[in-house]
């Protein structure tokens, strides 16, 4: 079928002209989203070169490319060890390049006359890492962390990365092999109620407000530190900090913020200042000197003007990393710069401990961190490189039954055609930043390598339309990453996915996301252990579901019914829904002999209990998944969630904290839970 032009744009342009909605039917998109998304994109223009700017080749394919034009060209090709290779080629004609090229990034250079053309090539392997002990069968468990909701004795109200050490310890202690975490990824510690894991200034950078202050040598000792720290008002603040049932992110960044101040005063002091900052931020460079820059200027300007959130609230010269009156500040303001990117070293050398402390725990996977799908719109990555987001559109999903507007996240999206006229070294600089220091990592929404929901800026969601990205060339960038890391990959694929990205996943070793409460069969039944696919991770639940104890007592219905989530029309079938799958789950454990015999068949007459909560857990371990991970707010028995999704101001998210200490926890019913787990994972 011919297509007009608006259409033959739109596909060039990887805008899906047509998709499948919630209800299973075909819809046509738009010719004025079309418009609106041709109009944010930044698609290749004028005559193309004779070779793409980027080629990927997997092991075992064929590493050749034809240049288009005509005449002539000669070519160098640079491998990443620093080896020359070159020649000749005629337009048109095939270029096979060298044999056993080694895996990694290789630059070929295209020469005719005076012209020439730069093209990377990327060779990498078909598989992401798993380790060994996986691979031959060995089945492990961890636990899955909110670190801000952690309690402890010595933290400051959050925590914090002495609290991860020493959660290690107590995971490595009862068997386990990993702690995973949510994104680490940098907030805004000037205006810390944003607090978002999942809505960060940048995925590159730390979360400044994890830093284990009393770690510090610098801040132990400083005399002025001391005194500030052993003041009554000081000593007041830190325990209502530490006291306070959600995280009070402005007394904690007030805190913390303070203390760190005094301890860069005396790093600054000493003769001896270590050469590692020095590496660190020549290792960084711009990038980690303007989100340093960035973490200033919100300082500033937060102190007169605290509702200003982000830099689209700027004054128009303050708009982008690179405008003049930007640079003044820089140069009049080194020391802060310097001050933002020493914390940012600080954080990364403190998370490196913690990775340090669970390889010599013997840990296979030790840390598992997690990418989130975007920045925000105001943030430091779009700030220093707007061409790359594209502020005109940001991401979210289609409609769907629970959400029949669809959703927006606020997040801009990164345009493929910018990511790939670059190499793809904004998605490799990502990667890097996110696989350093950790057995594994976790990609939210990972159906984003193939395809995402662009919605045009100020439109509601379902005024939106899905994007292609380049999946083939993402995995196996990811693949090779994967492999230099060792540091295995698990796909966050909940929800509506692609049946076009399942297998790819599945092939490039990539672990699937199996929620125990979405294991239904088609009759209702719930899947049983031994149905989970090896290549996955398990779980009761994840940062936006219920607790275990909150399903049971369907205390998330309750409650989105009292933040009016749910009309009436919704909720009572949700309630309805609720009782059928409690009993398909308690079927399911007395099935699998995970409850006493004695045990209540019938879930309606069967409150949430230590026995009952050990099933589940029992349940979990005996999956086939390679990986369970298991929820404190479960061994617990909480109930209220660290998340609502569909709220912003009705319900305090990402504040949610843990109801008792570290110190606390593993004693009383935790310890045979722990166990129980650890005995059915070895059988």
């Amino acid at each position: 079928m011919t297509l007009n032009k608006l259409d033959q744009a739109a596909q060039d342009a990887g805008i899906a002209l047509h998709f499948i909605n919630a209800k299973g039917e075909p819809e046509t998109l738009s010719d004025d989203t079309k418009r609106a998304l041709l109009a944010v994109m930044e698609t290749p223009t004028g005559k193309a070169p004779p070779l793409p700017p980027v080629q990927v080749f997997t092991l075992r394919s064929k590493r050749q490319l034809t240049p288009q034009g005509s005449g002539t060209f000669s070519w160098q090709l640079e491998t990443e060890q620093g080896k020359q290779h070159s020649g000749e080629v005629a337009g048109g004609e095939t270029l096979t390049l060298p044999p056993r090229l080694a895996q990694g990034y290789h630059q070929l250079t295209l020469r005719k006359g005076r012209q020439q053309w730069q093209t990377r090539i990327i060779i990498a392997p078909r598989r992401c890492y798993i380790p060994e002990s996986i691979e031959q069968g060995k089945k492990l468990w961890g636990a899955l962390v909110q670190l801000y909701t952690l309690r402890s004795e010595d933290n400051w109200g959050i925590g914090d990365f002495g609290d991860l050490a020493q959660l290690l310890e107590k995971i490595a202690d009862y068997g386990g092999d990993f702690v995973g975490l949510n994104p680490l990824h940098a907030l805004y510690p000037a205006q810390p109620e944003n607090a978002s894991p999942y809505s960060p200034t940048s995925r590159r950078w730390l979360n400044v407000l994890y830093i284990d202050v009393n770690r510090l040598a610098d801040f132990q000792q400083s005399h002025a530190a001391q005194r500030w720290w052993d003041s009554s008002k000081t000593r007041k603040a830190l325990d209502q900090a530490r006291a306070a049932e959600f995280v009070d992110y402005r007394a904690v960044a007030e805190l913390k913020i303070t203390g760190l101040r005094f301890a860069w005063q005396r790093f600054q002091s000493r003769a001896d200042q270590e050469a590692g900052f020095q590496q660190f931020l020549a290792e960084g460079g711009d990038h980690l000197r303007y989100q340093a820059a960035f973490d200033g200027i919100l300082a500033e300007r937060s102190q007169n003007n605290p509702e200003e959130w982000g830099w689209p609230a700027w004054p128009e010269g303050w708009r982008n990393a690179a405008l003049p009156d930007v640079q003044q500040w820089c140069s009049e303001h080194e020391d802060e710069i310097q001050f933002w990117s020493w914390l940012q070293w600080v954080a990364q050398e403190q998370f490196a401990v913690c990775w340090q402390i669970s390889q010599h725990l013997g840990m296979t996977v030790g840390l598992y961190r997690d990418l989130a799908v975007g920045v925000a719109q105001g943030s430091a990555e779009t700030w220093q490189d707007p061409t790359l987001y594209k502020l005109g559109a940001s991401v979210g999903a289609p409609p769907d039954r629970l959400g029949p507007q669809g959703q927006n996240w606020g997040l801009p999206p990164l345009d493929p055609h910018v990511m790939r006229a670059r190499g793809y070294q904004p998605f490799i600089d990502l990667l890097r930043a996110n696989m350093r220091d950790c057995g594994a990592l976790r990609i939210d929404h990972v159906m984003a390598l193939l395809r995402l929901w662009w919605i045009p800026y100020g439109e509601s969601a379902d005024k939106g339309a899905y994007v292609a990205y380049p999946v083939n060339d993402l995995l196996a960038i990811l693949a090779l990453e994967s492999q230099r890391h060792r540091c295995m990959v698990i796909g966050e694929d909940l929800g509506t996915v692609p049946v076009e990205i399942v297998s790819l996943l599945r092939k490039s070793g990539i672990f699937s996301w199996k929620v125990l409460f979405f294991e239904q069969h088609k009759d209702g039944s719930y899947r049983q252990p031994q149905e989970y696919p090896r290549q996955s991770i398990a779980s009761a639940s994840t940062h936006d579901l219920p607790t275990l104890a909150g399903f049971w007592d369907s205390a998330d219905l309750w409650l989105g019914k009292e933040l009016a989530l749910y009309p009436e029309s919704v909720w009572r079938p949700l309630m309805d829904q609720r009782y059928d799958q409690k009993q398909a789950l308690l079927d399911a454990l007395h099935q699998m002999q995970t409850l006493p015999a004695r045990q209540s068949t019938v879930a309606n007459r069967l409150s949430f209990s230590f026995v009952l909560n050990r099933g589940f857990h029992r349940y979990l371990a005996q999956t086939n998944s390679a990986l369970v991970g298991l929820q404190p707010e479960d061994w617990l028995g909480m109930t209220s969630p660290v998340n609502v999704p569909g709220t912003v101001n009705e319900y305090p998210n990402w504040r949610r904290k843990l109801s008792v200490t570290l110190e606390e926890m593993f004693y009383r019913d935790v310890p045979p839970l722990l166990r129980a787990v650890d005995l059915w994972r070895r059988k």
